[in-house]
């Protein structure tokens, strides 16, 4: 480990401010999948690439009865399976030594000064100042009584005050509804400065999500077509393979609205849509993101089919074998009008892009995992090459893959060889894994990273939670008068209903193949 990013490859350049600072990161639902899949392997990979902190340490809790050798034990396993680099029998002693495991509820006081001690023995024995980054991985509804447990403690560190810092992570979903919102924000509010609060959301990790900003801002012949004059229309896609699965409690309750476009791609939209940053501090970044969803067009609820579709999937296929319908799964209402499907035809009211629709979509049980933002270009005059109105030729199309393989390609018209001019589209391909190698880091080992130094860059602010809830609940409540009893049902294994296909072919356009 090193306490110099610009040693790395991943951090050279960096600002000195940016350094990660030693700290102890505490999970609080640490025998959790989350934690086993993505935390302590991101903490691991983190390590292995020479870019944590030396004087660092990791403390878990939750209410499972482990002790610090089974928690060494469970990082193991999951690191095993699911790590981005294989375990390396050489560095694993030195990471195993800085895990460490307390077992308590959550709502018992005794537990929260057994970990206040444990705190103290680690930060001796590692040399951490007392930085300390409280990693919630919680259900919401234990948000609360956490905070103000750790606050009655005395664990959380003043931000006014000169010495040690607490911050503090919060996993998604920030509430349920706007309410539900602003109460976890205000809990948040009462023990944690805005600055030392970090609301994270894993896909605003991603490399090609990252990349937009280089994209757009760091190449001159992107920005200036970057607005109505050349953009016909945006797809941003977020398409998921599986069911519901394990989850069938929590999302019933939720769906596909909440789960998914209040939070992934209303970030997404806004990245792509802001308008150029003066500068890239965090604040600046995050007030422009804001700007976009300030200027999202609210949907008439008076005809919001019109413009949103919803529907579930029903019984279909899934790589040759067959899948129940949503409503014949495991801890489903069989009554249930979830959505597994949402797709919306949004509008951003500001001078770059009025009149541009924003096709957004994003379901379960569709034919494959994939994520990716398609920015389709207005199409060439109907004269020289593009003169034959029956065989008309297909639009630019500049695609950011965001998952599986990240990337990006643009598709342009060429010439077929040979004596005729005969036009063919190719497509100019860029990819994060042949072109560098090694596999990107994964979303959340950027993340944690940036929490420890302290950039809020990629983390959403209350307001912008805020104001992705009101717009929703706009949906939800037309949704909740329209007294629906049951919703359009898709094939497992299809691209969606038909109601999806005529909402964009209104528009002239058509859904994307990916």
């Amino acid at each position: 480990m090193t306490d110099s990013r610009q040693q790395n490859p991943l951090t050279a350049g960096l600002s000195e401010t940016l350094l990660p600072q030693p700290c102890t990161l505490i999970i609080f639902g640490a025998s959790g999948d989350l934690t086993r899949r993505k935390l302590l392997p991101a903490v691991y990979n983190q390590m292995l690439d020479g870019i944590l902190p030396a004087n660092f340490a990791v403390l878990g809790s939750s209410r499972s009865v482990m002790d610090d050798q089974a928690f060494r034990e469970f990082a193991h396993e999951g690191i095993e399976r699911y790590s981005r680099q294989a375990i390396d029998n050489h560095h694993w002693p030195d990471y195993e030594h800085r895990l460490f495991y307390e077992p308590g509820s959550l709502d018992d006081p005794q537990c929260y000064e057994r970990i206040k001690q444990r705190l103290s023995e680690i930060e001796h024995e590692f040399g951490i100042p007392g930085n300390r980054i409280f990693y919630l991985a919680i259900p919401p509804s234990l948000i609360e009584v956490t905070v103000e447990q750790l606050r009655t403690a005395g664990l959380i560190m003043p931000i006014n005050e000169p010495g040690p810092f607490s911050r503090v992570i919060v996993e998604k979903p920030i509430g349920h509804d706007l309410v539900s919102a602003k109460k976890i924000n205000e809990t948040l509010a009462r023990s944690f400065n805005e600055e030392q609060t970090f609301r994270i959301d894993h896909y605003l990790g991603k490399e090609t999500v990252q990349n937009i900003l280089v994209m757009r801002f760091g190449n001159a012949i992107f920005e200036p077509l970057w607005n109505k004059k050349y953009i016909d229309h945006v797809q941003i896609t977020v398409a998921e393979e599986e069911g519901v699965g394990t989850r069938a409690g929590y999302y019933d309750r939720a769906g596909a609205l909440r789960d998914m476009i209040q939070n992934h791609l209303l970030q997404l939209l806004s990245l792509i849509a802001m308008e150029p940053p003066w500068s890239m501090d965090a604040d600046v970044i995050r007030d422009h993101r804001m700007d976009v969803l300030n200027c999202l067009r609210p949907v008439a609820t008076d005809n919001i089919d019109q413009h949103v579709i919803r529907a579930q999937y029903g019984p279909g296929t899934s790589h040759g074998a067959g899948v129940p319908g949503y409503r014949r799964e495991q801890d489903v209402d069989p009554e249930s009008i979830t959505e597994t499907y949402v797709a919306i035809r949004a509008f951003i009211d500001n001078w770059r892009w009025s009149g541009v629709p924003f096709y957004i979509r994003t379901g379960k049980r569709l034919p494959k995992r994939s994520s990716e933002i398609a920015i389709h270009f207005k199409a060439v005059p109907p004269i020289l090459f593009n003169a034959d109105t029956n065989n008309p030729l297909e639009p630019n199309v500049l695609a950011l893959s965001i998952q599986p393989d990240e990337g990006l390609s643009l598709r342009i018209a060429t010439k077929l060889p040979g004596p005729k001019v005969r036009i063919y589209p190719v497509k100019m391909d860029f990819r994060y894994g042949s072109t560098f190698g090694n596999p990107s880091p994964e979303a959340y080992e950027r993340l944690l990273l940036d929490v420890m130094a302290g950039d809020a860059t990629l983390f959403m602010r209350r307001d912008a939670v805020e104001a992705s809830w009101a717009w929703i609940e706009n949906i939800l409540n037309a949704w909740k008068s329209s007294g629906a009893r049951w919703l359009p049902e898709y094939p497992a294994g299809s691209w969606g209903p038909l109601e999806a296909d005529r909402l964009v072919e209104s528009s002239n356009h058509s859904w994307r193949k990916l």
